[in-house]
Order: structure tokens, then sequence, then C-alpha cells
């Protein structure tokens, strides 16, 4: 192994300096990684898509595949587990050119992901498989040039690359010949197999093709929906993303089951409580229930608007929510508006039969139990008791129902949903109460602006996909022209029209989250597609276009949101820090190694030390990320909320560290920000924060408190945020 090991070093030296040469200098870098590779590919894959034919457009998603599972899962593990150092992290006398990566060096992803599109090209495309080997030899070498990589690194990302395409087709092309052919025959018929031949895309002008059958579709809808589960908990299992602050600042919550808390209903702890008690408490426990929340969210639309628009709009309706973000982001994150989605999406459901005058009592009993499950999930479900009193107000037809027990049963039951909060918080002197009122209050005097209602929108359109967006926007305003089905259209309108135009007048006032309008999105997506669908059997090509638009825009958005890191990789320049959506959920894992070395070099001294923060996400996730605080969180926690002499955050009902640990040390963690202002009046602006004092009211719990510093948390890389730490002495 030795010698083999100083054979790659040598080998790394000789392309690495002694091939050095100006010209290389200049061309290796850009093959490593330019502006140039996202947009080249992006468009090659749109017009694979557009113009070539199924061959093209299953060529695209096989390469989708294999960047998912094999980049993403595969390549990833291995460096993970292997962990071997970058070549400039031992050898003194490389020259780096780019930036250096912080992941392992073993084996490179560069080289897999573009051997593995040689393979694929192979099978998809035999005549041009030569160009793509060049391409990818080319930058595999420039790997190795610029000082990222050994050659046995490239050379095990190539072989990899290959073996994992090969066999994962395979594996396809097996699954497509068993499943496909008896699941959904008619697809099965079409394309026996997944390499279909020149020209199979298309017809013959004489033989006009037979339109798939209502079951077709609704099982290629199933079809879809097992595939994404599979893909979002493969996703998850890769541990490529951690916790944000809300998912560990409410796992905290399922380790204090209780009737409600501070600021929301008591749903979001019990799915974690569930999610952990299967997985244990790990990254994928905690998110669990989201991906299945999401499946099922899925399966139910499916149901729902196969029997009410049809089955084919049902499976464009299934595919396209996928391309919203907030959606996407929401079946993978675990928070509050999941489940929230989930219950308002089945209350609508049963809610449709049960408005007609074949509708039952027992139908709008079960209504009510779900609109009440959504205002557990977060008290934004009652609004939906809103949204039945516009409906009743504008339908005549359902109107009638208010003369039968029916939906006052309802209402009854969503109300009654609540009575865990209400004596919670009666228990509690109405803390929610105030909390709620706070956050709808603004600070100071109301001047009229635009800002607000700017920031709205431009939010809104990005978050639901700005094609779907405006998309929306006409099927909105025209929902009483929908004549195919008209009071469907005017269902879904009430549904989720008073939401989302509610929180629109209310952004004149007040600035509003762009997640505030989570419930109004499945109604209001619905009535899209309904309203172009009737546009396209009625002759228009824009459907297609704005179904192929939002498809083309929305699915690289949401891939991007879940790895900014793929930026890197295909240009070789880093995603700004700044605007990276991802940001939220990296560097907990290195903040909280930092504070555990803290800790334990503190209680070197010899006294107990505990960790206090001034902010309750940093809580959750240095409880998280320390082990042994993780272990401790449901018994004796060492990891506390700064004391509060009033109710800011659920902490404050629990037992803090005042009162149980006088005596011992502390170390306090606090976030700081570059400041705009420099250092130096008329100087330049630092590059990092500036040390400050404690907060005055910590330092006056503690005998002493010395700062230890300000830590750059670093992710790949990239300075994710700064972090003070105080060493505090002796509590009072």
């Amino acid at each position: 192994m030795d010698s083999l090991l100083a054979i790659d070093a040598a080998l790394f030296r000789l392309i690495n300096r002694t091939l050095a040469n100006p010209v290389f200098d200049l061309i290796m870098p850009w093959l490593s990684g330019n502006t140039l590779f996202i947009p080249v590919l992006a468009a090659a894959g749109i017009w694979l898509l557009w113009r070539g034919g199924a061959r093209g457009r299953l060529f695209v998603a096989m390469m989708l595949v294999l960047l998912m599972i094999g980049d993403n899962l595969l390549i990833n593990v291995i460096k993970a587990a292997l962990h071997r150092p970058r070549p400039f992290l031992t050898l003194e006398e490389a020259r780096v050119l780019v930036g250096r990566g912080g992941s392992g060096s073993f084996p490179s992803s560069h080289a897999s992901t573009w051997f593995a599109a040689v393979v694929l090209t192979a099978l998809y495309y035999p005549a041009r498989w030569r160009w793509v080997l060049l391409v990818a030899g080319l930058v595999s070498f420039s790997r190795v040039y610029v000082g990222v990589h050994y050659p046995s690194d490239v050379l095990g990302g190539a072989l990899l690359g290959a073996m994992y395409t090969f066999l994962l087709f395979k594996g396809a092309e097996s699954a497509w010949g068993w499943c496909g052919h008896r699941f959904i025959p008619e697809l099965g018929e079409r394309l026996p197999t997944l390499v279909p031949a020149p020209g199979s895309a298309a017809p013959r002008a004489d033989t006009p093709r037979q339109p798939l059958s209502d079951l077709a579709w609704t099982r290629s809808g199933l079809l879809l929906i097992v595939a994404l589960l599979a893909v979002r908990i493969a996703y998850l299992l890769a541990g490529k993303i951690e916790l944000s602050e809300d998912e560990a600042y409410q796992w905290l919550w399922s380790k204090h089951l209780a009737l409600s808390y501070y600021s929301k209903p008591p749903m979001i702890a019990l799915l974690h409580a569930a999610g952990t008690a299967l997985w244990g408490d790990t990254m994928f426990g905690v998110r669990f229930t989201s991906p299945v929340i999401g499946a099922v969210l899925s399966w139910l639309l499916l149901r729902f608007f196969s029997a009410t628009a049809g089955v084919r709009p049902a499976f464009w309706l299934v595919l396209v929510m996928n391309a919203v973000p907030l959606l996407a982001v929401g079946a993978t994150l675990i928070t509050v508006d999941p489940p929230l989605v989930l219950f308002w999406t089945a209350a609508m459901v049963v809610g449709w039969r049960a408005a007609h005058p074949y509708g039952t009592t027992p139908q709008w009993a079960v209504c009510g139990l779900c609109m009440g499950l959504a205002a557990l999930s977060k008290y934004a479900g009652l609004y939906q008791l809103l949204c039945w009193g516009f409906l009743f107000a504008a339908w005549p037809a359902a109107r009638v129902h208010l003369r039968r027990p029916g939906p006052w049963i309802a209402a009854a039951i969503a109300l009654l949903c609540l009575v865990p909060v209400l004596v919670w918080n009666s228990q509690h002197d109405w803390v929610t109460v105030d909390h709620v009122r706070f956050n709808a209050t603004r600070r100071e005097p109301w001047r009229p602006t635009l800002r607000f209602l700017i920031d709205f929108l431009g939010a809104e359109a990005i978050l639901l996909n700005p094609v779907l967006f405006g998309a929306a926007i006409p099927a909105m305003i025209h929902y009483r022209k929908i004549s195919s089905r008209p009071a469907l259209a005017r269902f879904l309108f009430w549904m989720g029209a008073p939401v989302f135009l509610g929180y629109l007048g209310f952004s004149f006032y007040k600035r509003i989250f762009p997640n505030w309008i989570a419930p109004a999105v499945i109604p209001l997506l619905c009535l899209t597609v309904l309203y172009w669908y009737e546009r396209w059997q009625a002759g228009s090509r824009a459907p297609r276009r704005l179904l192929l638009g939002s498809l083309l825009l929305g699915l690289p958005m949401v891939v991007l949101m879940h790895d900014t890191g793929l930026v890197r990789k295909a240009t070789g320049h880093v995603f700004p820090v700044e605007i990276d959506p991802t940001r939220r959920v990296q560097g907990w894992s290195e903040l909280g190694q930092i504070v555990e070395t803290a800790r334990q070099k503190l209680a070197a001294e010899g006294k107990p030390v505990f960790v206090v923060a001034n902010h309750y996400g940093l809580v959750g996730e240095i409880t998280f990320y320390i082990e042994e605080a993780r272990k401790a969180a449901g018994t004796h926690p060492f990891v506390f909320y700064k004391t509060s002499r009033h109710p800011d955050n659920q902490f404050y009902f629990w037992p803090g560290y005042a009162g149980h640990r006088k005596g011992e040390n502390a170390i306090f963690v606090q976030e700081v920000d570059v400041p705009d202002a420099p250092a130096v009046p008329g100087g330049p602006k630092p590059d990092r924060p500036i040390d400050g004092p404690p907060p005055g009211d910590i330092a006056q719990e503690f005998q002493s408190m010395t700062s230890l510093g300000v830590y750059p948390i670093i992710h790949r890389e990239r300075t994710v945020r700064w972090m003070q730490l105080f060493a505090c002495r002796t509590l009072l």
C-alpha cells in the first residue's frame, strides 16, 4: 500500500508540477469548473426534453437519477467513510489553482459524474459517446492538474461512475420490464425498453395513437408518488443537510410532550416524537414524517382530482406540485406547515363531498375533524372556517346545508379540537394569545408603503414557481368562466383565495412571511390546473407551454434549494452564502464541535460546565449536535436558553439553570454579525466580527466572564455564520 501511495503521489507531482505551463494554468481551471457548464448543460437538457422525443426525455431523466443516487449518495458516502486528505493538505509543494474542497479526496465526484455521462451516452446515443469521453478525460485530468485530487481519485471516480451507471441502468431496465409491463401495460407496449428506437416517440400518420386509459394515468401517478417518496428518503438518509433551528427547537418539544406550547399547537411535537420513536434521535428520525406527509398528500390529491376533474389533469397536478419549491421543501423539512397543508387538503376533499346534496352528516364530522387537526398543526388552520363562510355566502347550492346539522357539527368538532390548547393556555396566563397578537401588530406607527407588498409578491413568485404563480393569476380572476366544472372551480377558489388575498391585503400594513399562505397553495394549484386543462381541451397551445415551462424552471429550482453545492461542482464557483437557501441547514455540527471543545477545556478546571445560548434555535442546535447533550435532552439537559423575566419562547416554562447549577461554570454562545461600519472611523470595513463585550444580563449572573473569541462556522470552505463564545465562571 505504501508503494502504491508513493506512485500516486509521484504521478500527482508529475501532472501538478512537472507538466505545469502557462497555457494549462489557464485552461485546466476552466475545465475543472466554469460558469458555462451549467447553462450549456441546461440548454442541452431543455433541447432534449423539447425535441429529443422519448429517447431524449429518458436520457435526461436517467441522468438526473444518476446524479442524485450516484453522486449525492454513493460517492459522498465513500468520501465520508474513507476521508482521504486532499493532496494540498499532505503535500506542501502542491499547486492549488482552484478552491480547496472540504470533502474527502477519494473518489473524485467530477470524474464519477462525467464517466457516468459517458456510459449513459453510449447506451442512448452510441455515435456520440466518444465526444463525451474526451470531455470526461480532460475534466478528470484537470482535477489533478489544479491540485485538488490524486490520480487514483479520478481513476477510482471514473470506474465507480461507469460501474454504478451500468448497474443502475440494468436494474432500472429490469424493474421496468417487470413493473411497467404488469402495472401499466399500455406504457409497457409503447415503451418496451428504456432505450427506445429512434423515431419511436411519434406514431405513424396512418395509425393514430390511442390515448392512455384512466387506469394507466392513475397508476402512472401512483408510480410517480412512490418514486418521489423513495428519492426523498434517500436524500434524507444521505445526510446532506442538517436540522434547521426550528426543527431542532421543536424536536426538543418532543422531549417534553404537553397539551400545547408557547407559539405552536402540539402536532409538530407529536410528529417529532413519532419519527424519533421509529428511527431514534437522528436527522432522519426527526424528518421522517415529512416525506411521508408529502406522499400521502399527493395520493389524496390524485384520488380527489381524478374523481372530480379527470385522471389526466390529476396526474399533471401531482407532477407540477413537485415543481413548487415551497411544497417540495415542505416534503423534506419538517415544520408546522406540512401537517397543516395535509389536514387542510383532507378537510377540503371530504368537505367537497359533504357540500353536495348527497353529503352526509358523518362526512361533515370528518371534515370538522380534519379542520381541527389542521388547527392543532398551526393556528392558521382556523382560517378554513372563514373560507367555508365565504363559500356558503357565494354558493347558493351549498348554502342549503346551513339548514342541516352537518356544517355546525363540523365547526363544533374543529373548535373542540382546540380544547388542549385552551387548557394549556389557561394554565400559562394565555401566553399564546399575547404571542399571536404581538406578531400581528407593528412596533412602529404605520405609514403607507408598497415595500411589503412588493416583497410579498416577489417571494411568493419564487417559492410558488414563477410560471405557476403567473398561471394562477388568470385562473383566480376567471374562475367563474370555467364551464366544464363550474361548481368545483368555485369551491377551489373559496378554499384558497381568501387566505392568499387576505395576506395580500395585510402586506400593505406589515411584512408577511412567504410560508404564511401555505394552506392556500394546494386549492389554488388545483384551480390553476383545472383552468388551463380546460383551455387545453379547447385547443389552446398555451397550457402545454406553461406545463413544460413550469417543470423546466421549477425542478432545477427545487434541486438547487436542496443542494446549492451543485453550482460549485458544475462551475467551480461557490454559491453566495448571503442568498444561499441551504445556509440555515449548514454548519451546525461544526458549531457543536466548537462548543463541546470549549466546554471540555473549561471542565478541566474542575467544576461542572453547562451551556447557555441567547437564541432558542441555538439551544436546539447545540443540544442536537453534541452527542452527550442529545442523549440527556429529555432527562438532565445541560444546554439552556438564557434566563428571561418574561416568556419569549418555550424555555421559559421549563427548568433553567438559575437556582439549579449554582457555583458551576458555563459556556455562553451567541451569534454575531459582520458590522456595517468600519472598526476605525474612516478605516476599511472589517472582514470578520469584532470581539465585543458580553451581554449585561448574562454577565450579572456569573462571578466573571471571559471572551473566548469569535469563531467562523465554516461549511464547505464558506463561513456560514460567526459565533462568539464566553467562559462564564461560578454561577451566582
